[in-house]
């Protein structure tokens, strides 16, 4: 699918020092990714506390979002979890008109075998009208899909078009991009190594970094998918610190004090995540004044 290449970007939903949703903020993250230059959004995954969000904020955020992207680019729908037949109803009963695909995380807490995990997205290709992106986050799920598991789903389900690769395993990334079939792409789920998959043949990303610092990142994915790499990594090493720093102390946490640090939305969390320390915040602060030109 030629709308997930490049860079997409695991939208936040902000909210306001009372903790409810701050829809303007969200409009100006949308728009600045958008302005920015990434290629697709994602709405409702876990960068999106969608754990802490009631059913009706959710509908609210992709509502919002639906509505500022006014069409401009390809919109990604979170739909996941540990509850398959959950799952396979809310599939079977939204609209999905206004989106591209889903993204679906590979079971938390349950701890399924691979055969276990074949099932559940056996289940979800089988009720999806609409193409689905596998997630695979070990450090989040508890449990590690392997590329076996996956290069079986590929090949057994039409649907099945991507994998959000985020188990921070170069290793792993090369075997799915070496045996998954030609047209499967292989979309990095870490911002760290984004670059080195995409030169490796990955897709592109599914990035965190990419909505502070949109043109940036997209523009160096957009290297990488030309092979142009002494160029683009001169922007891995520029931002290598600062994604270091985002995920030092939770995500969103950091993501949104560099939102704050621009002026777009508030450094605000939900319970049980906290915002992060001063002394971080100072870190990511400077950061964010050192490189706007």
């Amino acid at each position: 699918m030629q709308s997930l290449i490049g860079t997409g970007v695991a939208l936040v939903t902000p909210f306001k020092k009372d903790f409810s949703v701050d829809i303007e903020a969200l409009q100006r993250i949308v728009n600045f990714s958008i302005d920015g230059g990434v290629e697709y959004l994602v709405v409702m995954g876990t960068t999106a506390e969608n754990a802490t969000l009631t059913s009706e904020e959710k509908e609210l955020v992709i509502s919002t979002v639906i509505d500022v992207n006014k069409g401009r680019l390809p919109l990604v729908l979170g739909v996941g979890g540990n509850n398959t037949m959950q799952i396979v109803e809310e599939l079977k009963t939204r609209d999905f008109s206004a989106f591209e695909a889903i993204l679906s995380v590979s079971p938390y807490y349950n701890k399924p075998t691979q055969e276990g995990i074949y099932q559940h997205f056996k289940a979800i290709a089988e009720a999806s009208p609409i193409p689905v992106i596998l997630y695979n986050v070990p450090g989040r799920t508890s449990s590690n899909m392997l590329p076996s598991t996956v290069v079986r789903l590929a090949n057994d389900f039409k649907n099945i078009v991507a994998i959000k690769e985020a188990a921070g395993d170069m290793a792993q990334a090369l075997k799915l991009i070496k045996d998954a079939p030609k047209d499967f792409l292989v979309i990095s789920g870490d911002d760290m190594i984004a670059l080195p998959i995409v030169l490796a043949g990955g897709a592109g990303v599914i990035s965190v970094i990419g909505q502070g610092f949109p043109k940036e990142f997209s523009e160096m994915i957009r290297l990488g998918l030309n092979k142009k790499a002494v160029e683009a990594f001169k922007t891995q090493y520029f931002l290598a610190d600062c994604i270091d720093m985002i995920f030092e102390q939770g995500n969103p946490a950091g993501i949104k004090q560099i939102f704050q640090a621009l002026g777009i939305a508030e450094n605000v969390v939900r319970l049980p995540l906290v915002s992060v320390d001063d002394a971080l915040a100072v870190r990511l602060n400077e950061f964010v004044k050192n490189s706007i030109k």
